[in-house]
């Protein structure tokens, strides 16, 4: 089963529930050589979803000391595809192994 690393909005309750009409099972793990910034959102739909304007945004530094937190969740290929449709144009999906030793996918920007 694929996983799915969220560090910002896909978290909320609300969110999973409305992207994947179900609260995600996962763990959390860290993210080495990243950081956040934050990103502005201007689809709708992602506001009224989230209730947030500004969302948080993975950038490689490619730095060891700089880590990001947040949960590795298991999900299907199918709810990586409405992920997919839940992150706007400025993100793009990679894979890559977190600090547990696992695989999975990220959402960085673009």
């Amino acid at each position: 089963m694929p996983h799915l690393f969220s560090y910002g909005t896909l978290q909320k309750e609300q969110v999973q529930m409305e992207t994947f009409g179900r609260l995600l099972q996962g763990e959390k793990d860290t993210l080495s050589g990243y950081k956040l910034s934050m990103l502005e959102i201007t689809d709708p739909e992602v506001l009224r979803k989230s209730g947030q304007q500004y969302h948080p945004v993975l950038e490689f530094s490619g730095n060891d000391n700089d880590e990001v937190e947040g949960m590795l969740f298991e999900v299907t290929e199918e709810e990586i595809l409405q992920a997919d449709e839940y992150e706007v144009d400025d993100y793009k999906r990679i894979e890559t192994v977190f600090k547990s030793g696992k695989k999975g996918f990220i959402y960085v920007g673009k």
